[in-house]
């Protein structure tokens, strides 16, 4: 990574101007942080563009490789995170351009699949059926957002699932805010309509006491009773 001495000078010697010096001068820790800081964020929004994993992962790390060489072109006009989320952006729609143009030219018509995103669980003991519920409310969820228009895709993903501001918002994508507001209006909307019409078969799971839970409740009652064995 090359030395960006133009832009180490022109920074102050605080926060995040320093972090940027740090790893413009190619210093591994500065950029290590600043990639981590923001991974959730920009996976997030260029996988909302993609709507694949492993697509997404790809072109995150090709946007990395894009601004970690362009440093010296960040003036401070913006904040970083906004610097780094639209060299991200870019980076996703110019391989949704990419994925279009192929399948015209092999006149595929299969459409994009929905990937479910991997969301951690809080704990390893927790209850399998609880589990099971919380993974299909996710999926749901997750459907949901894939089937939205990209417009009002990224607009959801900005204010709600990242939880952008407006003002962030509007920024970051380039709109005007009443525009954000109004797509966002609609998106939610969209998702509200999806999840009433397959939320019926997910309630019959709803409020789970069985598996784990359903036999501790059994031994203490049983144990109370004085018929433990």
């Amino acid at each position: 990574m090359p030395i960006l001495q133009d832009i180490a000078d022109s920074l102050p010697d605080d926060g995040e101007a320093s972090l940027i010096r740090r790893a413009a001068a190619g210093d591994a820790d500065a950029v290590r942080h600043i990639v981590k800081a923001h991974n959730q964020r920009l996976y997030r929004l260029v996988r909302a563009v993609l709507r694949s994993n492993a697509d997404a992962e790809e072109v995150l790390q090709e946007a990395y490789l894009h601004a970690f060489s362009q440093l010296s072109g960040f003036k401070a006009e913006a904040s970083l995170s906004t610097w780094l989320s639209r060299i991200a952006l870019n980076a996703a729609l110019m391989r949704l351009r990419a994925q279009k143009r192929q399948k015209r030219a092999a006149a595929e018509t299969r459409p994009l699949e929905a990937d479910i995103i991997p969301f951690p669980l809080s704990s390893s003991t927790a209850d399998p059926e609880r589990v099971m519920a919380q993974r299909q409310l996710l999926r749901l969820i997750e459907e949901a957002t894939d089937a939205l228009p990209e417009a009002f895709r990224l607009v959801f993903v900005a204010r709600v699932i990242e939880g952008l501001n407006v003002e962030e918002t509007a920024a970051l994508l380039d709109l005007p805010p009443a525009t954000v507001k109004t797509r966002l209006h609609r998106a939610r909307k969209l998702i509200r309509t999806r999840l009433e019409e397959q939320v019926g078969p997910v309630l019959t799971d709803a409020f789970p006491f069985a598996g784990t839970r359903c036999d501790r409740l059994t031994d203490a009652v049983l144990a109370k009773l004085g018929l433990d064995t």
